[in-house]
């Protein structure tokens, strides 16, 4: 119950935020798309490159990023084959990215504060980066071919700034890039930004939100991906890790399940916005699964954690 508390304190002003997104967007008329727009090219790339540009590099830590993006990319595709015995049409591709994606960075850091010490901050930063070049790159190649070419896919994939920003925010560790004081302090102003615009996509997508947009299948796929799949592989992982590699440390073992168990990513919302790929099928399914993650990850932490 502690740890259900602890939780429900951090996570209730994202919940909120939801709430003030579907006000935005229902009776403000704040257009979805344009956040999403705002969002992804905009303040997703300035948190991407100052998280890689001030994390502690260390051989562990440092393969996290390229760890998930190797296992998000892993589970899409197999996820993407067993989708279309289900579904013919773009949900397939919908369904395969939402599922092999997950919520690291507006839900995972402040889940990871109420569960660990702030010290281990830094290992969650890194796995959420591991998302982000997931979304970035073969996720959303994947996603876009449900509505797009081959050759229009890749070139929308090759527009997102995210990768770009990634690296360009690793030579800067490398090189002990140092900001201006100003510029430092306006990290940390896109870094709320960043949650708050995150988590209020959520809501716009609602707002808009029609009946063919309830797809409960897709709803029922994605939370058995995330909260029965991803898990167990992720165990299944840490166990080998554990009892032969030695590789990661226990607190990345930690990280790494916590971020197995985060819910469906709110990037899928402003994604499938940017290539119509049924963005209110997205965020339907995107807040069924916050709302299960409120209850799942307390009842995972008093087993794992």
């Amino acid at each position: 119950m502690a740890v259900f508390l602890a939780l429900l304190l951090k996570l209730l002003p994202l919940y909120i935020l939801i709430a003030l997104g579907y006000v935005s967007g229902r009776y403000l008329r704040v257009q979805r798309d344009s956040v999403a727009f705002l969002l992804l090219y905009a303040v997703a790339p300035i948190v991407v490159f100052e998280g890689a540009r001030t994390v502690a590099l260390r051989a562990d830590t440092l393969a996290l990023p390229f760890f998930f993006l190797v296992l998000c990319s892993a589970l899409c595709a197999i996820f993407y084959i067993v989708a279309s015995f289900f579904w013919k049409d773009a949900t397939r591709n919908l369904a395969a990215f939402a599922s092999a994606d997950g919520n690291t960075g507006y839900f995972g850091i402040p889940a990871a504060l109420a569960l660990f010490s702030p010290s281990i901050l830094g290992v969650v930063v890194l796995g959420s980066m591991g998302f982000l070049l997931f979304e970035s790159t073969f996720g959303f190649f994947i996603l876009a071919r449900g509505k797009f070419s081959l050759r229009q896919s890749m070139g929308k994939v090759l527009r997102l700034p995210l990768l770009y920003a990634f690296l360009i925010g690793l030579a800067a560790n490398l090189i002990h890039l140092s900001l201006l004081s100003g510029f430092q302090a306006a990290m940390i102003d896109v870094r709320g930004a960043y949650t708050v615009l995150g988590m209020m996509t959520i809501g716009l997508g609602l707002s808009g939100l029609e009946r063919s947009s309830v797809d409960l299948s897709l709803v029922v796929f994605t939370c058995i991906a995330k909260f029965v799949c991803w898990p167990l592989l992720m165990a299944g992982i840490i166990a080998i890790d554990t009892h032969f590699l030695h590789f990661f440390s226990v607190d990345v073992h930690h990280v790494m399940m916590l971020l197995a168990v985060v819910p469906l990513a709110v990037n899928t919302v402003a994604l499938s916005a940017i290539v119509r790929a049924q963005p209110g099928k997205a965020a339907f399914a995107v807040l069924v699964s916050t709302v299960v993650a409120l209850f799942f990850i307390p009842f995972v932490s008093t087993f794992v954690f």
